[in-house]
């Protein structure tokens, strides 16, 4: 009984952390309508900041005084700064982007973070509120409170009355009062508001101020409990993301109620989780949070705006044909060829690292680029990837492949069972929840591998030599252009088709009578298959593989900044998920190479998925638009003949209608090439010009 009780309460105390830290995500989605997946890094900025105003090895200001910047000035300012740089741009965003933004700035403040104070160089360290000094005369009942025999610092207290005080007050403040009434309002339908009188842009703003001032609070709060640590501060908070979706990101009262089921399950873990079956070992404190936010996306109904009130994805696809593929992939297999004639040492070794992670992304063109099923567990699938060619193929055997591409098939297809009917966050949470749970649960039970030194062969064949630097990374680039011809060609298919179909109107294709089950399955195996052969081909790369290189924040090169990279550079072409992993390798080799922009080159990961916000179809995309559009102009003024001329049927292929200004200056030709591309000039009878 003394066991129970003592579970009992000390659950009260940490869910109340995770109410505090859920409340802030809940303002902002409630408000805003984006999810604020930069939440837990804002919490683990703020403190950072408490720590440099507060600690005597810094600014040393009194506790008071800098809890009032902190949370009066700072958290605010930074949280209406966001909302007005970047997540007003987002209120019509397809659904990718307001997915992929928030996390870029989740990456950049993390990395932000390490630069300011570097882990190696900075001991930043928090005490609990009320803690005596360390040799202190004072005993430590001092500190200490007892209730019903369970001791608790007078820090869990205070952690416990101002989460019930910030539940109460967010309630009133969000249902009781013109401005909270206004807020919600906003989120349901921004233009009747606006009509109503509600200035959406100034709510909006509000809203991320509050809940920016309730992640630094949230932070100030946990990081003397936990460690200030940039990444696992952050990831502490996330694990508030399971709290927030019991309430479906919209209801406080279920918010808390989420809370005391994680606090009740972590302390029981902690309290019997020595006493599980060898079977269930994977059940720790870790994966506890983790396993709560799949079972709940699973069983909680997905919130119905999520499901039709989002934006459709007007991103372009492109269409190349199978000879450009092959061509662009030849050219590929011949770069790799010579590289290693200029390139030598850790500059090579990058180079590879960034071929092996951009047959990672690669896989994310089909899945996300076209048809639209967001997934944030591909360098995940390459971690599984790599333990099956730890385990049957570190030799090198080429055999073993085959087994990486029908294990990760099967896993994929494990995963997308349970999550079929989930879509946009939800998806990407689940996902994400998937990933961690391997992160944490399955790649630390394999010896070795565990400690990052799973030894992976390069492939070989019989009568070639394969090991050198030179002979593999041209393996690498032949997987990668025979895979990508495959993407185009997959692209252009009946199957890419309904891939298109499905991503456009899941409803629509449905009432038309296709399996969508069937189509998710088998996307989500396929996307599998090639990320778990990016992971196998890492591995031989690097000779060994471990959980940092497939980890989804921590390590080198984790998990997110390679999917923000791969949409940034372009998700729905081949050529953006070689732009972005040779992107994510290459910058810290830059920035070691030319120390004045190496702290750049460190953000410079999460500031490219924040730049989406105003370039949605990635870098590649905008390239070939003003490709196309300089080769029009040039044969516009070479082949110019009268004003009224029809260009001929090239010319109107290369037009790109968006660069086309409405209202503005444009020719006759242009014109009439626009209304072809938009079928504005079907059933039209030819007259005059003039007339036209």
């Amino acid at each position: 009984m003394r066991d129970l009780l003592t579970v009992l309460v000390l659950a009260l105390s940490s869910g109340a952390i995770y109410a505090l830290a859920a409340s802030g995500l809940v303002v902002t989605y409630t408000t805003s309508g984006i999810f604020n997946f930069a939440h837990g890094a804002i919490a683990m900025f703020a403190a950072f900041m408490y720590w440099q105003l507060r600690s005597g090895d810094a600014w040393h200001l009194p506790a008071p005084v800098a809890l009032l910047l902190v949370l009066g000035v700072f958290a605010p300012a930074l949280g209406y700064a966001i909302d007005r740089l970047i997540m007003r741009r987002l209120h019509d965003a397809s659904p990718i982007t307001r997915i992929v933004v928030p996390i870029g700035l989740l990456v950049a403040l993390i990395q932000l973070a390490s630069v300011i104070w570097p882990p190696d160089r900075v001991n930043a360290t928090l005490h609990l509120f009320f803690e005596k000094p360390k040799g202190s005369a004072s005993n430590a009942s001092a500190t200490t409170l007892s209730i019903g025999g369970v001791h608790l610092t007078y820090h869990q207290v205070i952690v416990f009355v101002v989460a019930l005080v910030v539940a109460l007050a967010l309630r009133l403040f969000l249902y009781r009062t013109r401005t909270g009434i206004a807020m919600r309002a906003v989120v349901d339908n921004r233009d009747l508001a606006a009509l109503n009188g509600a200035d959406a842009d100034r709510v909006s703003s509000m809203s991320w101020a509050l809940g920016s001032m309730l992640a630094a609070l949230a932070g100030i709060l946990i990081a003397p409990i936990l460690a200030l640590d940039q990444v696992q501060l952050t990831l502490l908070v996330i694990n508030a993301y399971a709290v927030a979706m019991v309430g479906k990101l919209r209801s406080l009262p279920l918010t808390v109620v989420g809370a005391l089921i994680l606090g009740l399950a972590i302390e029981s873990t902690k309290k019997y989780g020595n006493h599980l079956p060898h079977a269930f070992n994977w059940i720790t404190v870790d994966t506890v949070p983790v396993l709560m936010l799949f079972i709940v996306l699973l069983v909680v109904p997905q919130d119905r705006e999520s499901l039709i009130g989002a934006a459709r994805d007007r991103t372009r696809v492109p269409m190349p044909t199978v000879a450009h593929a092959v061509l662009a992939g030849a050219g590929l297999v011949a770069a790799a060829v010579i590289v290693p004639s200029f390139v030598h040492g850790n500059a090579l070794g990058s180079v590879g690292y960034g071929l092996a992670l951009a047959i990672v992304a690669l896989s994310l063109v089909p899945l996300i680029g076209f048809a639209g099923q967001i997934s944030l567990a591909q360098l995940g699938f390459a971690g599984v990837g790599a333990v099956v060619m730890f385990k049957v193929g570190a030799d090198g055997n080429p055999l073993a492949l085959l087994a990486v591409i029908v294990v990760c098939a099967a896993v994929g297809a494990l995963v997308a069972l349970p999550v079929l009917r989930l879509r946009g966050l939800y998806l990407a949470l689940a996902t994400m929840a998937f990933a961690l749970f391997l992160e944490k649960a399955v790649f630390t039970r394999f010896d070795k591998f565990k400690d990052g030194d799973g030894a992976i062969g390069r492939i070989r064949l019989p009568g070639l030599s394969l090991r050198s630097d030179r002979a593999n990374l041209v393996v690498m680039a032949f997987v990668f252009a025979v895979i990508g011809v495959g993407v185009a060609e997959l692209r252009r298919g009946p199957f890419g088709r309904r891939l298109q179909a499905m991503k456009d109107s899941p409803a629509a294709c449905t009432t038309l009578g296709l399996d969508l089950t069937r189509t998710k399955l088998q996307i989500f195996a396929l996307s599998s298959a090639i990320a778990g052969l990016g992971g196998a081909l890492l591995g031989g790369w690097r000779g060994k593989a471990g959980p940092e290189q497939f980890s989804l924040l921590q390590g080198a090169l984790p998990g997110l900044p390679l999917v923000l990279l791969a949409v940034v550079g372009g998700i729905t072409a081949v050529a953006g998920a070689l732009l972005g992993g040779l992107l994510l390798a290459l910058m810290p080799l830059v920035g070691d190479a030319v120390p004045t922009i190496r702290n750049l080159m460190t953000v410079a990961p999460g500031l490219a998925g924040i730049s989406l916000a105003r370039n949605p179809s990635g870098a590649v995309a905008q390239m070939s638009d003003n490709v196309r559009a300089l080769l029009f102009r040039r044969r516009r003024d070479d082949d110019s003949g009268a004003d009224g001329e029809e260009p001929p049927d090239d010319l109107r292929a290369r037009l790109v209608p968006e660069l086309v200004g409405v209202g503005g200056p444009a020719s006759a030709a242009e014109l009439r090439a626009l209304d072809d591309e938009l079928g504005l000039s079907w059933g039209r009878c030819d007259g005059d010009p003039a007339d036209q």
